[in-house]
């Protein structure tokens, strides 16, 4: 079992196991940027392994349509060999709209499966196996090569009211730990919250109470994978007598997709066109829309500073926020519900509401997935480190024994068999950054020129000199973008042409002679000048002339 992603961090999830000469590949995800990454628009695990050990390859499996694990297949998919790639009809429905709209869908070998139905590939055989989640189509998969059977449960919860009526399948997990799971690769994503992840159906009820509570237009703002959650909006909608406007471009390709596969139902009628929202009074109306992360350029942003073609927030309209702000983005979604207040907007969220529930289980859930498998070996998967290993904790509190159980992060090489469990050594790992169309362009150097550039601006340096003599000739001129503003700060500029001037006389002419020489005693000199004197360090740019 070799993680090259999702271990150690939360997304990017991508696992390889393999056997002998022979892999198959468990998801394919991606991971957003923090703060530090600017510019980045998704991270990428690094699949240099995969592209050294290519032709082992014989599958994909991927477990539900998440960001996290599917995203990265249309950033990777040429530089993976083209094997099948399995999944349930809306995760692959989502893989397909994105191949579609990229021009990538005929480069790849798409097959659906339904749970419990079973795969070989090469010496594996996988059986999907139905878990709940917070998106339809979720599987855990039970992957048998020679050596033993894992689990690998992917996201899930144990929820016993799920919204689509497709409970988690005790049966299946209970048949496979009667026969013996060699390990359990499980989901540690909420490992550290105590007691039972709440149903799904615990939302139905607030949405209930909210929408009992509002006067004028709805507005409900959530995740667009969520079709659990659009599916509970549309009834509560219904029985309050309101009619349902999609809107978001994400929102609008994934209930289509929905609807096409038949996961999502909306009584006839009862949808209305974005366009056709003016024939209709506000008070009869619900919004079911994207942009509950803040995200800059999503409906419920424009709509929160008044820049929506179709609609406007008015005093008494209310604005339900139907999800848990993801890490990073909390001064996004707090700057987006300010606006919102500033217009009159009655807002609901997590923390006024229980409007939103996880999809991903808590301990006692945890717990109980492990006495259902009764793994030799357990390994948490999917998380940061204190995840990962508050997940152990938990596990060795059930009396595992501690020298069967495995904490890794991405690279690790963990070696499972009938006679031990074993770490080798690590294979090649990281992470990619796709910035625009790049992908991979963008590394750590370049990441750390933007953080200094955003920190302390840029001081470009323009200098002519006569390499015999070191005279300066032109200049020096200087140019300040984002250190200090050029109008205010003309006496610092002249400290700074200062320090240039007397500087060039005292070089060798050897030096002189070389610009790329000059430049670099340019930019020490002056960035310890100016270290010391305002304790800043711009990025320093001389531009030698002869």
């Amino acid at each position: 079992m070799i993680p090259l992603g999702g271990c150690g961090e939360v997304g990017m999830n991508m696992t390889v196991y393999r056997h002998r000469e022979e892999m198959v590949l468990v998801d394919v995800g991606l991971m957003f940027p923090d703060e530090e990454m600017l510019g980045v628009d998704v991270v990428l695990a690094d699949i240099s392994f995969l592209r050294e050990q290519g032709r082992e390859l014989q599958a994909i499996f991927l477990t539900h349509g998440h960001e996290d694990h599917i995203g990265a297949l249309v950033y990777l998919l040429r530089d993976l060999p083209k094997v099948p790639i399995y999944g349930t009809a809306m995760t692959l429905g989502l893989v397909k709209a994105k191949l579609r709209e990229l021009g990538l869908l005929q480069a790849a070998e798409l097959r659906q499966v339904e749970p419990r139905d079973r795969v070989v590939a090469g010496r594996f055989e996988v059986e999907y196996l139905q878990v709940t989640h917070s998106i339809l189509g979720g599987c855990s998969l039970a992957i048998t090569c020679p050596a033993g059977t894992v689990i690998h449960t992917g996201d899930f919860k144990i929820d016993p009211h799920p919204v689509d009526g497709r409970l988690f399948d005790t049966e299946r997990f209970r048949a496979y730990g009667d026969q013996g799971v060699l390990a359990l690769c499980s989901d540690s994503t909420n490992a550290e919250n105590p007691g039972r992840t709440l149903s799904e159906r615990e939302v139905g009820k607030a949405l209930d109470e909210a929408f009992g509570e509002a006067g004028g237009l709805i507005v409900v703002a959530t995740f667009a994978s969520h079709i659990q959650r659009v599916q509970q909006i549309v009834e509560v909608a219904d029985a309050h007598h309101r009619k349902v406007v999609v809107m978001g471009r994400s929102m609008e390709r994934n209930v289509e997709i929905a609807l096409e596969l038949g996961l999502l139902h909306i009584p006839q009628g009862m949808r209305v066109m974005p366009a056709r929202m003016g024939e209709y009074h506000r008070e009869r109306l619900v919004v079911i829309t994207t942009g509950s992360q803040g995200e800059p350029l999503s409906a419920l942003s424009r709509l929160a500073v008044g820049d929506h073609r179709y609609l406007s927030i008015e005093p008494g309209d209310t604005v339900i926020l139907s999800s848990k702000a993801i890490p990073g983005n909390e001064r996004s979604v707090s700057r987006v519900i300010n606006h919102l207040l500033r217009r009159g907007a009655r807002v609901v969220h997590g923390k006024v509401s229980e409007i939103h529930v996880s999809g991903h289980a808590a301990q006692e859930e945890l717990a109980e997935m492990y006495r259902l498998v009764r793994p030799r070996y357990f390994i948490p998967v999917h998380g940061e480190l204190r995840h990962l290993v508050a997940h152990r904790d938990l596990i060795l509190s059930l009396g595992h024994p501690a020298k069967d159980i495995a904490v890794v992060e991405d690279g690790a090489v963990v070696e499972l068999s009938p006679r031990g469990l074993r770490l080798g050594d690590e294979v090649a790992h990281g992470r990619t950054f796709v910035d625009g169309k790049g992908v991979g362009e963008v590394g750590d150097v370049v990441l750390r020129d933007r953080r200094l550039l955003a920190e302390d601006g840029t001081l470009v340096i323009v200098v002519g000199i006569d390499h015999a003599t070191g005279e300066v000739v032109q200049g020096p001129d200087i140019i300040s973008r984002g250190f200090v503003y050029e109008d205010e700060s003309q006496e610092l500029l002249e400290e700074i042409k200062q320090v240039v001037v007397d500087l060039l006389p005292t070089l060798d002419k050897e030096i002189l002679a070389e610009r790329a020489l000059v430049a670099v005693r340019i930019r020490n000199k002056v960035r310890r000048y100016l270290d010391r004197k305002m304790g800043r360090r711009p990025m320093v740019l001389p531009m030698v002339l002869e």
